[in-house]
This record gives structure tokens, C-alpha cells and sequence, in this order.
């Protein structure tokens, strides 16, 4: 059975800072691509960032710069340092496997 848990989620002022972390369970992570994406209120779900199983990264435009995703294969955990938050980047935030979602984490940035 798959599992992602989400972590790292809160409220948090304009210019600040969070880490966002996932723990995988029940695929052979290594092999697989991971992804974060987000969700605003009244908005579609968007991808935020992805790294392939080698490492590579994607990120959205509006993130570049600001969010670093990133991956531990020992630790079965994908991240995503979120830095120069701000207030439009609030949204739940899944963190995402191959046909599998996680439940999500609220973030909030404060003007």
C-alpha cells in the first residue's frame, strides 16, 4: 500500500520561511519521480516542483528561485524548501507519486 505523509505545513509571514516534507511509503522510491504541488482556494492544483528519479528538477515559474525541491533515497523523503514565501503562495500543498497523492498540508503566508 502507497503512503505519502506530508509535514512541515503552518503560517507563516511574507519573507519567511518553510520545509515541506514527505515521507514515502510502499514503492521502491528510489526508482520514481516525485512532485509537490498546490492547491489555492477556488484555483486547480498546480505543479509546483518535480524531481526525477536522477535528480533533475522542474519548477513552476512563479517558485523558481525561491523553492528547492529535493530528495533523501536513503530516508524515503522528498522535500521542498520554500523560501521568500509569499501570501500567493498560500494553498494546500500534496505531495505527489506516480497515480498517488498525499492528503495535503496547509500553508499560510501572512502580508
Amino acid at each position: 500500500q502507497v503512503q505519502l505523509v506530508e509535514s512541515g505545513g503552518g503560517l507563516v509571514q511574507a519573507g519567511g520561511s518553510l520545509r515541506l516534507s514527505c515521507a514515502v511509503s510502499g514503492i521502491i522510491f528510489s526508482s520514481n519521480a516525485m512532485g509537490w504541488y498546490r492547491q489555492a482556494p477556488g484555483k486547480q492544483r498546480a505543479m509546483v516542483a518535480i524531481i526525477s528519479s536522477s535528480g533533475t528538477t522542474t519548477y513552476a515559474d512563479s517558485v523558481k528561485g525561491r523553492f528547492t525541491i529535493s530528495r533523501d533515497n536513503a530516508k524515503n523523503t522528498v522535500y521542498l524548501q520554500m523560501n521568500s514565501l509569499k501570501p500567493e503562495d498560500t494553498a494546500v500543498y500534496y505531495c505527489s507519486a506516480p497515480g498517488k497523492w498525499g492528503q495535503g498540508t496547509q500553508v499560510i503566508v501572512s502580508s
